[in-house]
């Protein structure tokens, strides 16, 4: 009685000996390390580590480690001195096609990294970083949105000869048209109805002469805010992957505000550079009219300017701004059905198909360019790599603008609201080129209403406080459990031991961002993981004292116990689920590790502890439990 077949003792050795491999990583901690990445087309990678390699020996830095995944370069060091220097060693070698950012990178072993052992993410209370609160400029996307309705009516009307005096936006909100006669206004109204349906159109009479109003539907308002806020998200999180950030918080607070939270990052001042970043899309024609090489020369016709390719050569483009990365609301890569090749589909919205529709039928075999602009703010460095500063002790600023041409494909026929790109080398490129036109610029500005930094001392301190509040807290249930239960109490204690090393290796396995609501839920966990064992226990000393035998005790409470034990956790992991369902960010944290804990102390409570006493007392005869 009371013993397990080979297999199950197995089975659960299975699960406990990866469990405390894949906790183990969390003991090593963090070095000061510095990550790179490429930007606008450049990529990170193996050629690029040796350049860093060759330029940190030269400036005589020692690294500890270093490496390069899908994220970029990674570069560790001994101390946070060394990171410093080597940062502006690094930048002075690689120039402003790529990002170097200060931040902290597991200390894990190659071995354990091998097989996919990493520590799990520390929020911002725990692990340091900066908190922004950013507020979009939601007035502003009604004024461009106005502005496109604007432009596409005028076009609109001259390609229906219908002979109007103004088109403005008025100061209140909306569109006015002043026309010369009702008739015209009646034409207009027609016109427009059919052309732009998110228009509500009314008519007035103002001293005597005819006007109509076109305002957007309120619908339609609310839905621009929605896609602005979210595009808005988009930008900033491709943007924060520049920093290196392990799971970045980027969510939206009402209606026109964002939370950024950058756990670990430790150059402030360069993380605000990054997420402020100003960037548009243009979409110009090639200027097929004039001598390219004579504009290399110097001879830029009048109308036209000469841009710079993301890939290399010069291109010249006729100064008139078709639409813009406004106009564009999805941007998907794919492959060319006939050929193969890669491609990325394009969709407008109805002011960019309008003007795109007339502009490609009228240069049908000519090119069309996508141009990337972006204004980089950013502190300005000597010759040593310091921050230069004023007479004020103010950091000096300098700004750059970048202008290049992503791709320019030639138009093979007239496209509309639907169209694709075409000429891309790679398919890589297509998605890279799918997220900028999707996510690459602001479809609002933006501004920081609330900059908080928590120093990586306070998160040390939060993180010995949670520390020493397991600590206490298992020591107390430990000391309980041996007094009041004896040998099984130890069984007991080793089973909570074992709950907290599997619940951390879940929370690594898993990289969970671990934040203090979370490790209140490890504390709660240790406090409720000995309720099952308390549940067992209490009935084997009932069915002693009814004058069962000790092996008939042991059985009899571990079966008759898991119903009640699986109630009892059941109702608490459905609590637990509808936090995580409903809860923001530190109730969800909460809820992970509580629900976790549920299952790891389930197991352990009841399979483990019988795998041990069944070892103790099991196969053999006994008068009397230590219990």
């Amino acid at each position: 009685m009371n013993q397990y077949p080979l297999w199950k003792y197995l089975l659960i050795l299975a699960i406990i000996v990866p469990g405390f491999f894949y906790a183990v990583p969390n003991l090593y901690g963090e070095n000061p390390g510095v990550q790179i990445a490429g930007q606008r087309g450049y990529d990170a990678d193996d050629a690029v580590l040796i350049r860093i390699r060759e330029s940190l020996e030269e400036a005589g830095i020692g690294w500890t480690r270093s490496s390069v995944d899908p994220e970029g370069v990674r570069v560790q060091f001994p101390d946070p001195d060394t990171q410093l220097n080597a940062k502006a060693a690094i930048q002075r070698e690689l120039g402003d096609n790529y990002t170097v950012a200060l931040t902290l990178l597991p200390a894990t072993p190659s071995w354990l990294r091998s097989i996919g052992g990493a520590p799990m993410y520390l929020g911002l209370d725990l692990r340091g970083g900066v908190h922004f609160l950013m507020e979009v400029d939601i007035d502003q996307v009604v004024k461009e949105t106005e502005s496109g309705y604007v432009s596409g009516i005028r076009s609109t009307l001259r390609e229906e000869r219908i002979r109007y005096l103004n088109i403005k936006r008025r100061g209140g909100g909306g569109i006015e048209i002043k026309l010369k006669n009702e008739e015209d206004r009646q034409e207009t109204r027609r016109i427009i109805s059919n052309r732009f349906p998110d228009l509500v159109l009314s008519g007035t009479e103002r001293d005597g002469e005819s006007y109509l109003i076109a305002e957007i539907r309120q619908e339609q308002i609310e839905e621009e805010h929605r896609l602005a806020l979210q595009q808005n998200m988009k930008a900033l999180r491709n943007r924060i992957d520049e920093l290196g950030v392990a799971e970045p918080v980027v969510q939206q607070q009402g209606d026109r505000r964002i939370v950024v939270q950058l756990p670990g990052v430790q150059d402030t001042a360069r993380a605000k550079e990054i997420i402020g970043r100003t960037a548009t899309l243009e979409i110009e024609m090639v200027d097929h009219e004039h001598d390219l090489t004579a504009a290399l020369q110097g001879a830029v016709p009048p109308g036209s300017s000469l841009y710079p390719m993301r890939r290399g050569g010069q291109i010249l483009l006729k100064d008139r701004v078709i639409y813009s990365g406004d106009n564009i609301i999805n941007a998907a890569a794919g492959l060319d059905q006939q050929n193969g090749g890669p491609i990325v589909h394009i969709t407008l919205d109805s002011q960019g198909a309008e003007r795109n529709r007339r502009v490609t039928r009228e240069n049908v075999g000519n090119r069309m360019a996508v141009v990337y602009i972006e204004e980089i703010v950013k502190n300005k460095l000597d010759e040593q790599g310091n921050p230069v500063f004023d007479e004020q002790n103010n950091t000096v600023k300098e700004t750059t603008l970048i202008e290049e041409v992503i791709t320019a494909p030639e138009i093979q026929e007239p496209l509309a609201a639907r169209f694709q790109i075409t000429g891309l080398s790679s398919i890589d490129e297509a998605r890279d080129l799918a997220l900028l036109l999707r996510a690459g610029a602001l479809a609002a500005p933006m501004h920081i209403v609330e900059e908080r930094t928590v120093g990586p001392s306070l998160g040390r301190d939060n993180i010995e406080q949670g520390f020493r509040s397991v600590l206490i807290g298992f020591v107390l249930v430990l000391a309980f459990m041996m007094v009041y239960y004896r040998a099984f109490g130890v069984v007991a204690c080793g089973a909570l031991f074992t709950n907290l090393v599997l619940l951390v290796a879940v929370l690594s396995l898993l990289q969970a961002t671990l934040t203090l609501p979370g490790v209140v839920g490890i504390v709660l966990t240790v406090g409720m993981a000995v309720d099952a064992n308390v549940l067992i226990f209490e009935r084997i000393r009932e069915e002693i004292r009814n004058g069962n035998t000790p092996q008939a005790s042991i059985h009899v409470g571990y079966d008759r116990a898991l119903s009640t034990i699986l109630d009892a956790n059941v109702t608490t992991l459905i609590a637990a689920i509808v936090l995580f369902n409903f809860g923001t960010g530190p109730i969800k944290g909460f809820a992970i590790t509580l629900s976790i804990g549920l299952v790891t102390s389930m197991f352990t409570a009841i399979f483990g502890t019988r795998a041990v006493v069944n070892l103790i007392y099991g196969g053999r005869r006994i008068k009397s439990l230590s219990i």
